[in-house]
């Protein structure tokens, strides 16, 4: 193993990586993206039974989006794992430890890749779409709600245009702010306050969608630029041609469809459905959970040949002995 490459095992944070604002991204023919988690719980005693559930790898593929590698590290050797895919077609690690004296770190390392090229929208059937039309506990309308949800529709469009006022009302009409809201705030209280976070735009614009009769989904992952996690929407909308639905990924928060810059991870009906953690375990004390994320590009290719990158065999030849899945 090479000094750089224990470097980058110790020290993930000072990965470098190539500057995206420098990117011309209208001529990007391809890219690719290098995303580092780290999920550390401390206790003030020791627990037992500890379950954990991990939705933070995207699937193999989302559209234009492919997976190419992802793994798993974690403190302990004394631990359970098992891979599922949700309804939703999520990944989920889900994690069981008998017991942790104090702390446990689990660490996520992925690799995803973009080509250009013809449209590479993910692809909904009717019927999938469906259980995206119906209100969730977040997404439950309120007077206020549908009230506007019927003054945007009144001014006409098919669902494409519909869809697109509905993202750049949100962006107009919420503050971005944090510590008003917490993920358990709803789309219509969100909307009372007038200010919150990127999942507050999306519950937002979301249950305008459903109430629109237009089918939209919650999506979780990354924008490039940003220290945490980020949440955009999905709008499920006919597609050109054949009697599919395409899904259309706008960002209410920044006011834009979504672009190179996203990194899906996970789709669901509000947050609820993709969580990045979640779980349980047995102690008459409470725990503390402290994140941390670095995403960026590794590779960028031009149409015209150029390409910019970073030494990948620097970043994913990582001792295979210390990753356990």
């Amino acid at each position: 193993m090479s000094a750089n490459q224990r470097f980058l095992q110790a020290h993930p944070h000072s990965v470098p990586f190539v500057d995206h604002k420098a990117i011309n991204w209208e001529q990007v023919k391809r890219s690719h993206y290098w995303i580092y988690q780290r999920f550390r719980y401390e206790y003030p005693g020791p627990i037992q039974n500890l379950h954990q559930r991990l939705k933070v790898i995207p699937p193999d593929r989302h559209g234009d989006q492919l997976k190419s590698g992802h793994k798993l590290r974690a403190t302990t050797s004394d631990l359970s794992i098992r891979g599922e895919t949700d309804s939703f077609g999520n990944f989920v690690y889900f994690l069981d430890l008998p017991k942790v004296e104090s702390e446990v770190e689990f660490e996520v390392w992925v690799s995803v890749e973009r080509e250009s090229g013809p449209a590479r929208l993910p692809i909904v059937t009717a019927r999938q779409a469906a259980r995206f039309l119906a209100p969730t506990d977040l997404t439950r309308p309120d007077a206020a709600l549908q009230a506007v949800a019927a003054e945007l529709v009144a001014e006409g469009g098919d669902s494409w245009q519909i869809a697109e006022r509905i993202n750049t009302w949100v962006s107009q009409k919420m503050t971005y702010k944090g510590g008003v809201t917490t993920v358990a705030t709803t789309a219509a209280q969100a909307l009372a306050l007038g200010e919150g976070l990127c999942q507050d735009y999306s519950h937002i614009m979301l249950t305008l969608c459903r109430l629109a009769g237009i089918p939209a989904r919650y999506v979780s992952g990354h924008l490039l630029g940003e220290g945490g996690s980020h949440a955009w929407v999905e709008v499920l909308l006919p597609a050109p041609r054949g009697n599919k639905l395409v899904a259309e990924a706008y960002d209410p928060t920044n006011h834009c469809r979504a672009s190179w810059r996203h990194i899906t991870s996970a789709v669901g009906r509000d947050y609820r459905d993709v969580s990045p953690t979640s779980g349980y375990f047995t102690a008459p004390y409470s725990g503390r959970l402290v994140t941390s994320k670095r995403a960026g590009l590794l590779t960028v290719e031009y149409f015209d040949g150029e390409q910019i990158t970073i030494d990948e065999d620097e970043l994913i030849e990582l001792d295979d002995q210390r990753w356990v899945a």
